[in-house]
C-alpha cells in the first residue's frame, strides 16, 4: 500500500531535520517552501519564518536587525537589496563570519522550477584550525598556510560547482528522454542530416512513412536510407536547402504510392527534415477539387437543362397529341422517331445531372469479390454469347469501404463500352482487381476489342466526346472518371497489344466489424502520452475517464457504464497495471481489460502481461489502436 500524503511529508520532514547542516528552500516568489531544524536552531528565528510562505524579505530584514550582518546602515535599503540579489539568484559558494564569531558556508544552487536551496555548514572549527596553524609560523611557512586555506576553500566551491554541474546533467538527461518519447509518438520522420548528408538524429518513423525503407538510418547518407527513387525527387529541395533555402514540397514515392509531404529546414550543421504521409488528406484534396468541378458545372448547365426539359415536354406532348390523329403510315414514322428523339434527349438531361448534380458518396464496408460476383452476374446477361466476362479478385480478403453504388455505375459503364468495342466478333472481358501496397484498390477492365485510337485516348474523358457517331452520348467514361475522382482515386487509359486497358485506382481502406462507442478507462502515469491516447479515443467516438495509478484505476474501474480498461504495465505507486487487472478481474469486472507497454518483448514482465491480456506495444498511431480495440479479447 502506497504512504499517505501526510506520512511521506512526516518522514521527508524528520529525513530533513536529522541533516547537520541547515537548510532553506524558497520559491521563485521568495517565499518559504521548507526550512530544517537546524536552520531555524543555526539563526535563532521565530516559529513564523520557518513556516512555509514566509517571504525572503522578512527574514533579512529579521536577521540585520539582530545583527547578524553587523552594521548595514540603512535597513530598507540592505533588504532591498539582498532582495534583488536572490530575484536573480545564481548558484554560488561563500563563507562569511557570523556576528556571534561564528564562520559558516553558504551554498545556493537554482531550481529547474524557479526559486534556489541553500545549504549552510558551520566550519568555525575548520577556521580554528586554520588559524593555530597560522599561529605556529615558527614551523609553517605563511606561504604553505595560505596556499593551504586557498586550496581548502577551493576544493569547497569545486564540490559545490560539481554538485550544480550533475543536477543539471540530470535534467538534461531527462529533458532528452522526454523530446525523445515525444517524437517517437509522432506519425511523422523527423530526422537531421549533416553537411555530409549522414543522419545524426532520426526517430523510428521512417518506415512507417514509406515502408519499404529502415527505421535504424544514424549515421547512413540520406540517399542510401531513402532510395534511388525517392532521393532523386527530393534532391533538388534539399540541394537548396543545403545552401540555407527552407521549403515544402509533396511527392509520390513510386514503390508504395503514397503521397509525402517534406519540409526542409536548415541549420549552419545540416539540414533538418520533416516527413508525414498525406496520403489520405491528397485524396481527401482531388475529391474536393472534383467536387468543385461538378459544382460549377451544375451551375453553368442547370439553367440550359431545365430551358432544354421545358421543350422537351412541350415536343412530347404535341407529338403525343399528333399520334392520337389519323395519320399516314409515313407520318407515324416521322411521330414515332421524334417522339425517340426527344425521349433520348431526356435520357441525356438525366446523364448530365447524374455527372454535375450533387452526388453524395456513401462508403460502407463491402465484401468485395462477393461485389465483384454479384457484378458479374448481373452483366453477363446484357453480353452477346460470343462475348465472356472473365472476374478476378486477389488479396482482398477482409471489407473495404467503397461507394458501392457508384463503382457499381462505373463497372457496368466500362463493361458496356467493352462489349461494344469488341462489336460483333467473338472476345472477352476481364476485370481483375489487386491491393497497390496498402495505398491504392486497383481495378484493371481489359478487352479483346480494337483498343483506343490516338485521338480517343486524348479525349475519352471529356463530357460529350464519342466515338460511336449518333449512338453515343459521351457521357458513359466522363461518369467514371468523375465517379473516380470524386471518391478520392483516378482513371487511366490505355492500349495493350490486343485490346483496351482501363485502370482504376481508389483508395483501399480496409475495415472491420463497426463497433459502439465505448466508455474507456485509460490508466497511465505519464501526463503526455495519456493526453495521446485520450485524443486518439475521443476521435473513435470513445468516452474517456482517466487515472494516473492503479490505485486510482481500482477506484475508478466499477464506476456503472466502463466497459473498457486500458492501462500501461509500469505504473506509479506500488502496483503495476497487470496487478490492478487481476484484481479487477478477481473481483468480478466484466470490462474487457487489455494493457500497453513500451517495455521490450524480450522483457519478462512483457512476457508475462502479454499471456494473460491482450497487449499494443508502444509507441502506436490511432488506426494501430483502433484495430487493437476491435480484436476479439478470447
Amino acid at each position: 500500500m502506497a504512504p499517505s500524503k501526510t506520512t511521506t511529508e512526516n518522514l521527508t520532514r524528520a529525513g530533513l531535520n536529522l541533516i547537520q547542516q541547515a537548510l532553506s528552500i524558497y520559491d521563485s516568489d521568495l517565499r518559504c517552501v521548507r526550512v530544517n531544524r537546524p536552520f531555524k536552531e543555526m539563526f535563532d528565528l521565530p516559529k513564523t519564518l520557518c513556516t512555509p510562505g514566509a517571504h525572503f524579505s522578512d527574514t533579512i530584514r529579521y536577521l540585520a536587525m539582530r545583527g547578524e550582518y553587523g552594521e548595514v546602515g540603512d535597513l530598507d535599503e540592505f533588504v532591498t537589496s539582498r532582495v534583488d540579489q536572490a530575484r536573480a539568484f545564481k548558484a554560488h559558494y561563500m563563507e562569511r563570519t557570523r556576528a556571534n564569531g561564528c564562520t559558516i558556508s553558504v551554498e545556493g544552487s537554482p531550481l529547474p522550477e524557479g526559486g534556489w536551496v541553500t545549504v549552510y555548514t558551520d566550519i568555525t572549527a575548520i577556521k580554528d584550525q586554520e588559524k593555530l596553524l597560522r599561529g605556529r609560523t615558527d614551523e609553517l611557512s605563511d606561504q604553505l598556510l595560505a596556499h593551504t586555506e586557498r586550496l581548502s576553500q577551493t576544493n569547497r566551491e569545486l564540490a559545490a560547482t560539481n554538485a550544480a554541474l550533475e543536477e543539471a546533467k540530470h535534467q538534461l538527461t531527462e529533458m532528452e528522454a522526454r523530446t525523445r518519447m515525444t517524437t517517437e509518438m509522432m506519425p511523422a520522420h523527423i530526422a537531421h542530416v549533416n553537411e555530409d548528408g549522414n543522419y545524426t538524429y532520426s526517430n523510428r518513423r521512417l518506415s512507417s512513412i514509406i515502408p519499404s525503407r529502415p527505421s535504424d538510418i544514424l549515421g547512413m547518407h540520406i540517399a542510401d536510407a531513402l532510395g534511388h527513387s525517392a532521393f532523386s525527387k527530393i534532391k533538388p529541395h534539399y540541394e537548396k536547402a543545403q545552401s540555407g533555402t527552407a521549403s515544402v514540397f509533396e511527392f509520390t514515392d513510386d514503390d508504395s504510392s503514397r503521397r509525402i509531404r517534406v519540409a526542409f529546414n536548415p541549420d549552419r550543421r545540416g539540414v533538418y527534415i520533416l516527413s508525414m504521409d498525406v496520403t489520405e488528406e491528397a485524396q481527401a484534396r482531388a475529391a474536393l477539387a472534383q467536387t468543385h468541378k461538378r459544382e460549377l458545372a451544375a451551375q453553368l448547365t442547370s439553367g440550359l437543362a431545365h430551358d432544354f426539359a421545358n421543350l422537351l415536354t412541350i415536343i412530347l406532348g404535341m407529338q403525343s397529341r399528333l399520334s392520337r390523329m389519323d395519320q399516314t403510315a409515313d407520318a407515324q414514322e416521322l411521330i414515332t422517331a421524334t417522339q425517340s428523339a426527344a425521349r433520348r434527349g431526356g435520357t441525356l438531361l438525366n446523364r448530365i445531372a447524374e455527372m454535375s448534380g450533387p452526388r453524395e458518396m456513401r462508403p460502407a464496408p463491402v465484401e468485395f469479390c462477393r461485389f465483384m460476383n454479384d457484378l458479374k452476374t448481373l452483366a453477363t446477361p446484357t453480353l452477346p454469347s460470343g462475348v465472356t466476362l472473365d472476374s478476378y479478385c486477389n488479396g482482398i480478403d477482409q471489407p473495404v469501404l467503397l461507394d458501392a453504388g457508384s463503382l457499381q455505375d462505373s463497372l457496368l459503364n466500362l463493361i458496356l463500352n467493352a462489349k461494344d468495342a469488341i462489336g460483333a466478333n467473338s472476345g472477352k472481358i476481364t476485370i481483375t482487381t489487386k491491393p497497390v501496397r496498402d495505398t491504392w484498390l486497383e481495378i484493371t477492365v481489359t478487352d479483346t476489342g480494337g483498343g483506343f485510337s490516338n485521338k480517343a485516348l486524348e479525349h475519352a474523358l471529356d463530357p460529350f466526346f464519342t466515338t460511336k457517331g449518333s449512338e453515343g452520348s459521351g457521357l458513359g467514361l466522363s461518369m467514371v472518371y468523375d465517379l473516380t475522382k470524386l471518391a478520392g482515386g483516378h482513371l487511366r487509359l490505355a492500349n495493350a497489344s490486343e485490346g483496351a486497358v482501363i485502370t482504376m485506382r481508389l483508395p483501399l481502406r480496409f475495415t472491420t466489424l463497426e463497433t459502439a462507442p465505448k466508455l474507456v478507462l485509460l490508466v497511465e502515469d505519464s501526463d503526455d502520452i495519456r493526453a495521446t491516447v485520450r485524443e486518439m479515443l475521443t476521435d473513435m467516438g470513445h468516452r474517456v475517464i482517466e487515472a494516473t495509478s492503479a490505485e486510482e484505476g481500482s477506484t475508478l474501474a466499477p464506476i456503472e457504464g466502463v466497459n473498457f480498461v486500458l492501462s500501461d504495465i509500469s505504473l506509479v505507486g506500488g502496483k503495476t497495471g497487470v496487478e490492478m487487472l487481476d484484481d479487477l478481474t478477481e473481483n468480478g469486472l466484466t470490462a474487457t481489460t487489455c494493457l500497453m507497454t513500451s517495455l521490450p518483448a524480450n522483457d519478462p514482465i512483457r512476457t508475462d502481461a502479454a499471456s494473460r491480456y491482450p497487449l499494443i506495444s508502444k509507441p502506436f498511431t490511432a488506426d494501430d489502436l483502433a484495430a487493437f480495440m476491435t480484436m476479439d479479447p478470447s
